[in-house]
């Protein structure tokens, strides 16, 4: 695997939430809250468990990981 590259600064809110909404439009999450105190609420199935994040950083981290995932599970379209 390729490591990812790092970052010159840590995420903000604003790409957190944009990460968090493209993730639920894209039915990837169910949803996806910030709460009054940073954190970040998330519940994969609207069934499911759910499941706090510390910051904006969690959530982009956890948006990297669902692209990893769909990536590596999608047909090569070469």
């Amino acid at each position: 695997m390729i490591p990812r590259p790092t970052r010159s600064s840590e995420p903000t809110t604003a790409e957190a939430g944009a990460w968090a909404d493209v993730l639920v439009r894209r039915h990837l999450l169910h949803a996806a809250v910030l709460a009054p105190t940073g954190q970040w609420l998330v519940q994969h199935q609207p069934d499911g468990p759910v499941r706090v994040l510390t910051g904006p950083a969690d959530v982009v981290e956890l948006a990297a990981t669902i692209q990893h995932r769909v990536r590596s599970t999608r047909p090569e379209s070469r």
